[in-house]
Parts: structure tokens; C-alpha cells; sequence
């Protein structure tokens, strides 16, 4: 049954929604896995684990969908997706799946969404991720929440509550999608943590076809051409990230954010107005409209700490906030925060660094 075609929830009272019987008919939380070049992108893990916490909110099954070409270890993916946290796995092999297309990818999930009917569907927003959401949304005209930055269950409508920044990050919305199944969202990686791996959960394989040839795709293949983005900020990636914001005051000062972060083996971040200011790349910046981060140690030197930065951010393992504003919104998510001119602080810590590690040096 396809979504337009479903009863829509009937209001049962003050804020409450009562679910048609084809609604109810939807069960489950599904995963899709994503995969390229035999690799499984982090973020599946991810949302596996997150999957996880909402499928026993509902008690219900969580399921990983996993779509490629016979002999591209899908069947391990399945495996790992159970070490992950799922209790089964949804699988179409087939060679047209041998690479990513759009048409066969929508063409396998929407197949499996209509005839198994999950109640909910999670994929990473990555550029494959993003591709894919979009188009099986609108082939099955259910709602989609893009680039969430937490998932929870308002139990009261059974309805998944996706919440993500809007208007340019100033504001947080939590959005429900009352009337059509299923309730699809997607997810930046580094957003969730990674789950426990568990390499005696088991689950079972259901294996499902894909009903299309090669012929009746319009797109094709011709030759993968790998990015090579060794020389390229790796954010995402980093256990150390000193960010720097406007409160650096001009170019010059931000140097002394490059200074800290090269001895420290770390990446150099960058709040909005600073990547706005063509102080550094775009790809340097961290928030809602820039890079999600998740590392053991985040340093923010002249950062306000606005929404819109701290949804990148507020992930990470420990964060040093320093700035010259007692009451600068940083402080309030902040592992340890110190009031001063950055400019002052951030040489002290470099030398502080440098001394330790030079005391190190000789001890060893």
C-alpha cells in the first residue's frame, strides 16, 4: 500500500493521536547500511546503536538493510550489522548493486519497505545517504527529517520525534510525522556514538529480490575515480580539534590557533563567522552548517557557543571553552571553561605544552 493511499491518525484528544489500522501495520526500526569499495561507512554503526535505544523504547525489532553485489561480503555486513545491535537483516543481492546508482538502490529499499513496512528508517546523511533518503521518501510520499541531531519516540502518538537545527541554526525543532509511514530521518556522522560491538549476537537473513535488470537503468558506470583528500582537513576523523571564532578578532590573532594545534598533532576548526570572514577553508568549519566532530578533546578559543556551532560540537569527549564572556553560551555545555582574552591564554598553553612535552622527552 503505498503512502498516499493509507488512513491518515485520528486526533483521540487534547495533543494525543490515535493510529489507523494501516499505520499499525507498520512495525520495526530499520538501518540502512551503507557500503563502498567493501567498507561499511561508520555512521551504520552508528545509527544501529541509536536504532537500538528506540527500538526497545517501542519494543519492537531493529533490523539493518543492506543492498550490493553478490561476492562484496554482504552477507558479512549482515554479521557485523548484528555485532552492532541488530536482530536481523534485511539483504538484496544483486549486480546492478554492484556500485551505487539511484535508480536500483530506491528501486530495492522502497520494495522492501512496501512489502516488510517498517515504522521507522535511519540513514547517515553522507552524500550516498542524502542521495538515496530523498529519492525513497518521495517514491513512497511518507515525511523525512534531514540532518537530526537527536532521535527520540514521543510515546504518546507512537511517533519518532527528530529533532534538528532550523532557521540557520538559531533554533532547534523537533518534527513528527503523524500521517504516513515510515517515518524516515537521516543523520550526520559523529552525531551518535559509536555502539559496543558484540560478537556473539546473532540474528536472522532475509534475503529479498531486486526485480530489476540492467537494462532498465538509465544510468551507468564507466570508471571509479577515488578522492584522494589526504591533504584535506579531516575533521570528522580528528581526536584533537582547536576551534577558533570571531572573539580572535582578526586574522593575524588566528594564528595562534594554528600554533596550538600543530603541537598538539591536532586539526584547526573554525566557527561560521570566521569561515564567513575568509579567515580559513569552509571545509574547516564545525556546526550545522559545517562539520559534526567528535573528538576526545575539542579546545573553542573565541567561540559564543550558538546553536548553530554547538550541534558540530557538543559531541565531543572533553571541551575547553575559553573566552573573554562569563556568561558566553559555551560555558554551559563546557567540560572546563576559562574567562580570559584568548589572545593571552592560548600562547600560555602553547608553552605550557611545549614544556611538558619537552619534561616527557627527557624522561624517556
Amino acid at each position: 500500500m503505498s503512502a498516499e493511499t493509507k488512513a491518515p491518525v485520528k486526533k483521540a484528544g487534547k495533543g494525543k493521536y490515535e493510529l489507523s489500522d494501516e499505520l499499525k501495520a507498520y512495525q520495526g526500526v530499520w538501518v540502512f547500511v551503507e557500503h563502498e569499495r567493501g567498507e561499511v561507512h561508520p555512521v551504520s554503526w552508528e545509527l544501529l546503536g541509536e536504532g537500538r535505544k528506540l527500538a526497545a523504547q517501542l519494543g519492537v525489532p531493529l533490523s539493518g538493510v543492506v543492498l550490493g553485489a553478490p561476492g562484496l561480503a554482504t552477507r558479512r555486513f549482515c554479521e557485523e550489522a548484528f555485532f552492532h545491535g541488530a536482530d536481523n537483516c534485511y539483504l538484496i543481492e544483486d549486480a546492478a548493486l554492484g556500485n551505487y546508482r539511484n535508480q536500483p538502490f530506491t528501486k530495492g529499499l522502497t520494495d522492501l519497505v512496501n512489502t516488510y513496512k517498517p515504522e521507522i528508517l535511519l540513514l547517515g546523511a553522507t552524500t550516498q545517504g542524502r542521495d538515496l533518503a530523498g529519492s525513497v521518501a518521495t517514491t513512497l510520499k511518507t515525511g523525512l527529517t534531514a540532518d537530526c541531531t537527536e532521535l527520540n519516540i514521543d510515546m504518546e502518538n507512537r511517533s519518532l520525534a527528530a529533532s534538528r537545527p532550523t532557521f540557520g541554526g538559531s533554533l532547534l525543532c523537533t518534527i513528527l510525522t503523524l500521517n504516513y509511514r515510515p517515518q524516515m530521518a537521516t543523520v550526520r556522522p559523529r552525531v551518535m556514538s559509536m555502539p559496543q560491538r558484540d560478537n556473539s549476537r546473532t540474528g536472522s537473513i532475509v534475503q529479498h529480490p531486486l526485480g530489476l535488470i540492467e537494462t532498465d537503468i538509465v544510468t551507468k558506470v564507466l570508471e571509479y575515480i577515488p578522492d584522494n583528500r589526504q591533504d584535506k582537513p579531516q575533521l570528522a576523523f580528528a581526536d584533537i580539534i582547536v576551534s577558533g571564532g570571531r572573539g580572535m578578532k582578526n586574522p593575524e590573532n588566528f594564528q595562534l590557533i594554528w600554533d596550538l594545534a600543530l603541537l598538539l598533532g591536532a586539526e584547526v576548526g573554525a566557527s561560521r563567522p570566521v569561515v564567513q570572514a575568509g579567515w580559513v577553508d569552509l571545509e574547516r568549519q564545525v556546526g550545522q552548517s559545517g562539520k559534526t566532530v567528535r573528538p576526545k578533546l575539542y579546545i573553542a578559543a573565541g567561540i559564543s557557543g550558538a546553536i548553530q556551532h554547538r550541534v558540530g560540537m557538543e559531541g565531543s569527549d572533553v571541551i575547553i571553552a575559553i573566552n573573554n564572556d562569563p556568561n558566553a553560551p559555551i560555558f554551559d555545555f563546557a567540560t572546563y571553561g576559562i574567562v580570559g582574552n584568548a589572545m593571552t591564554i592560548l600562547p600560555a598553553l602553547t608553552q605550557a605544552f611545549k614544556q611538558q612535552f619537552a619534561v616527557a622527552k627527557m624522561a624517556s
